[in-house]
């Protein structure tokens, strides 16, 4: 693929969420839970013809989801999910939405419950840049990934991604492919552990039932 075309698909949506689009197949059966304005999707639906469908709280972002033809609820995720059958979709998205969950664990079991396979990804709060400003400052943080100071966030449950692999092995839930991403949303060109943890600023991981 020449770089002029990289450059207009990745033009098209955010960085990180084209490496998503880029793992879902044409004509799956896609539901994207926090899917916010329907920007993946509507990508997925136009240059894959998936069976898009989405989760979303914020109403305007349900609002602005349905205005791009696009069928998604409006809800508690946590909630909505347990309403769908077994085995509904092919691929189950949770995109920066993870530490926003009040049970991760349960989520990530419902995700594999109604998906054959889910892709989840989160800010990685093990980046060394997170330490290095807890240490300097004491204060939690405010980067481009976590944008809320600490007494407006809605997020809940910071975890490293050392703290994620370390969850899906405790549930049995199976890894079937991982990458660390930039602070501008593309792959880095390493995978071990160690610098995964520490230079990453966001994991993403495809997931699988073991």
């Amino acid at each position: 693929m020449n770089n002029d075309v990289i450059s207009h698909r990745a033009s098209d949506i955010r960085i990180d969420l084209l490496l998503i689009a880029d793992m879902i197949p044409k004509g799956a059966r896609v539901l994207d839970v926090g899917c916010g304005d329907g920007e993946l999707l509507e990508y997925l639906r136009r240059e894959k013809n998936v069976d898009a469908r989405g989760i979303e709280l914020s109403p305007d972002g349900v609002n602005k989801s349905v205005a791009k033809g696009l069928s998604v609820i409006q809800g508690n995720a946590e909630e909505e999910i347990s309403h769908f059958p077994d085995n509904s979709f092919d691929y189950v998205i949770l995109s920066q939405t993870l530490q926003a969950m009040g049970r991760p664990d349960r989520i990530l079991k419902e995700l594999l419950r109604v998906g054959k396979r889910a892709i989840v990804s989160f800010p990685n709060f093990g980046n060394w840049r997170v330490r290095l400003h807890l240490l300097l400052y004491g204060r939690m943080p405010v980067t481009k990934s976590l944008d809320y100071p600490w007494y407006s966030t809605p997020n809940i449950h910071f975890c490293t991604i050392r703290d994620f692999v370390d969850l899906c092995d405790e549930l049995d839930i199976k890894i079937e492919k991982g990458m660390a991403v930039d602070s501008v949303g593309g792959r880095m060109g390493f995978n071990v552990m160690m610098f995964t943890n520490l230079f990453a600023t966001q994991g993403l991981y495809v997931l699988t039932r073991d």
